[in-house]
């Protein structure tokens, strides 16, 4: 090892509608093969496209096909010099390697033009160019498609020239009366060549204008007027310079219109490519992307087009479809009009490749939801199963041990055996309500939660569970407060059972014995705020949101020495937030804390 950077091989080949071409393709896809390379086709798109032949346009078709089969990543791009635009390519490209076929690198005389080879050895002079052989390809000459023009369009440029002819003809004699020179007068109709040029489509029409100008000039401001006669010699050089003045002026701005219609639809693309990024950015399910995508793509066409996931087929005549690879991750189909061209298949490639990035983003985002649901499902399981083998052990023990000691036949006195009953009792209650909020928790993780939600009466929902837990409570002093003496809510009243059981229970563990309890139920607007108070040693500002957590047990002290699963709080606040509530958990003064949560308030109808 050296420690100098390999450079890394790009092998570049251009397309075109010549029969030798499709050699040019293969040589450059076998270099490329033979050593490791990146492998471009890039196919210059000109003015005279859009008049190509029938015939060369689908050998065109044909060899970006053949491209795209070797492995090639095929790119259009819009230029008025050939030779020019593969060099600067090139070299923005990093290609090493050009392939390119011997009748582009001819050049018979001194003052032509420079080849295509000279070109790129002057712009890219670190690359390697290959010139292939074919005697065929000389004898190439791509065939312009002939168009018929219309009539109308044939009137309406032939009243452009005339009357731009008959105005610059007017101004010309308005500067002559006003003493202005012959030069001026050029000027005049230098203007009016640039004017036609700017205004017509037709290179035909800017030649006729600059002809004409010259022969108006010289009949109407030459001596002898109204004659195609010259007497001086100066008019021998001034109408020709004109002429070429003329002509050049027209070519270059008939050019530059061109060149500027071109920029123009690369920005609207380019813009329309960016906003079609950030539209899948911000899509949310794979049906999202491809509706945007297929609604960018129909602007970006004109066209009808429809974006299907996978490979589409078209079902329909006339529609075309393009896919990015063969196992594409989406497709589209064209309706209406003539088959997409090159340049056109690589801008809606374009727009596939985003589509696909944006579907293998919502993939491997739904691939890691679905391992983090997995991951935390075992985790809810491994920190059950702990908790089980943990927390049950002591009232199993429990109730083994007193069963034990009344099957022994030994008689202990009434109240040691009252004791017993009772403990038995206390520890299967205790496990009764385990049980339950691990059938909710399942419930809850399968998604089989269903609310049966009816009008109901707070108070009877608090009296129901201060009778659930009415052993529990014993030589505890409990109240209630209602704001209202008919306060209705609608909820699943066997749930909301359950919320205020184990918001109590969770008092009566973490408070001290005797210590007072309240629950409270006021109306805010649409909502109906329950609170259970207590006057315990309340929870630490750091715990009072995780105490809502599966499975978070707190690092404070059990009053009655029994653990807890922490699945009491999370449960509760699964089953408030299923019905729309909060639950929170506040400091009360002076000690202790209030457990708040709200439910749809609701209201009954009295009908006479």
């Amino acid at each position: 090892m050296n420690g100098k950077k390999q450079r890394e091989e790009h092998v570049l080949a251009g397309l075109s509608s010549a029969p030798s071409n499709a050699r040019i393709i293969r040589t450059a896809a076998t270099m490329a093969q033979a050593f490791g390379a990146r492998f471009t086709a890039l196919f210059v798109r000109t003015e005279a496209f859009p008049a190509m032949s029938g015939a060369d346009r689908e050998r065109l078709e044909q060899h970006i096909r053949l491209a795209e089969e070797l492995g090639a990543v095929v790119e259009t791009v819009c230029a008025d010099d050939v030779s020019s635009q593969i060099a600067e390519y090139a070299r923005l490209a990093g290609v090493t390697k050009i392939v390119v076929g011997r009748s582009a690198a001819r050049r018979q005389f001194p003052w032509q033009k420079p080849t295509l080879t000279e070109k790129l050895c002057a712009i890219n002079p670190n690359a390697e160019i290959y010139i292939i052989p074919d005697a065929a390809a000389a004898a190439y000459r791509p065939r312009p498609l002939r168009q018929r023009s219309s009539l109308r369009r044939l009137l309406r440029e032939g009243a452009l020239l005339a009357g731009v002819l008959a105005l610059c003809t007017l101004l010309g004699f308005g500067l002559a009366r006003l003493g202005f020179t012959e030069a001026n007068i050029i000027m005049i109709y230098l203007l009016g060549v640039m004017l036609t040029a700017a205004v017509s489509a037709s290179r035909l029409c800017c030649v006729l204008s600059a002809v004409g100008s010259v022969l108006v000039f010289g009949f109407f401001f030459t001596q002898p007027v109204f004659s195609l006669k010259v007497y001086e010699q100066d008019y021998l050089l001034t109408l020709p310079v004109m002429l070429v003045a003329a002509l050049s002026v027209g070519t270059l701005t008939a050019r530059l219109r061109s060149h500027n219609r071109e920029m123009a639809r690369a920005a609207y693309r380019t813009n329309l490519l960016l906003e079609t990024v950030q539209l899948l950015q911000s899509a949310d399910s794979v049906t999202d992307i491809l509706q945007i995508t297929s609604r960018q793509s129909s602007k970006l066409l004109g066209r009808e087009v429809t974006v299907l996931p996978g490979m589409a087929a078209a079902t329909e005549a006339g529609a075309t479809v393009i896919s990015l690879g063969t196992q594409p991750l989406a497709s589209a189909v064209v309706r209406g009009g003539e088959a997409p061209d090159s340049y056109e298949q690589s801008l809606l490639l374009s727009l596939l490749g985003e589509c696909a990035l944006a579907l293998e983003k919502q993939r491997s985002e739904r691939a890691m939801e679905e391992a983090r649901l997995q991951s935390r499902n075992q985790k809810l399981r491994a920190d059950l199963l702990r908790s089980l083998s943990h927390d049950l052990r002591t009232p199993l023990t429990t109730i083994s041990g007193n069963a034990g000691v009344l099957l022994a036949g030994r008689e202990p006195n009434a109240e040691a055996r009252r004791q017993m009953y009772a403990d038995i009792l206390e520890d299967s209650l205790w496990l009764t309500r385990i049980v339950e909020n691990l059938l909710s928790v399942t419930r809850l993780e399968e998604g089989r939660l269903d609310l049966c939600c009816r009008l109901q009466l707070v108070e009877e929902i608090v009296e129901e569970a201060l009778a659930h837990m009415e052993r529990r409570l014993e030589g505890r002093p409990v109240s209630t407060e209602y704001e209202e003496e008919l306060l209705f809510v609608r909820c699943d009243a066997g749930l909301v059972v359950r919320v205020l059981v184990n918001l109590l229970d969770n008092a009566v563990k973490y408070t001290p014995a005797g210590s007072a309890l309240s629950v409270r139920a006021r109306r805010e607007g649409k909502w109906v705020r329950l609170s259970v108070v207590d006057e315990g040693g309340g929870i630490a500002d750091g715990e009072k949101e995780r105490v809502f957590e599966m499975f978070y047990t707190g690092e404070g002290a059990v009053a009655d020495s029994r653990r807890s699963m922490g699945l009491g709080l999370g449960l509760c606040r699964e089953i408030i937030s299923a019905h729309g509530g909060t639950i929170r958990v506040e400091d009360n003064s002076p000690c202790g804390a209030v457990f708040t949560f709200t439910l749809p308030a609701g209201e009954v109808d009295v009908r006479e």
